[in-house]
């Protein structure tokens, strides 16, 4: 006695296909290297990389400041005067809190 096929199976619907995309969807939603894993990495690659352009473009500024300040001996003074509070000899300095 032979296996009969219901009707409403197609015939190109058999075991070894069966078979063939089940292992196919295993490999593609199931294991280490399944497909949403592969597109939360290239994500996280991409943000990665924008995060490293804008460090890098503002490591630029702050080279481009700290080359000024060992420049400009101007500049070095002004910054020591208005952060530091800094003063020359006989010298005042007035703090006021108006902008």
């Amino acid at each position: 006695m032979q296996f009969q096929r219901p009707k409403w199976i197609p015939r190109w619907l058999n075991v070894p296909f069966i078979i063939f995309v089940a292992f196919i969807m295993m490999l593609l939603f199931f294991g280490e290297n399944n497909y949403m894993r592969i597109n939360s990495y290239k994500q996280q690659i991409n943000d990665l990389k924008a995060e490293i352009k804008s460090n890098q473009d503002s490591a630029k500024i702050y080279e481009a400041k700290l080359d000024e300040l060992h420049t400009d001996r101007e500049t070095l003074e002004k910054i020591a005067r208005e952060q530091y509070g800094m003063k020359r000899t006989n010298e005042e300095v007035f703090i006021t809190d108006i902008p």
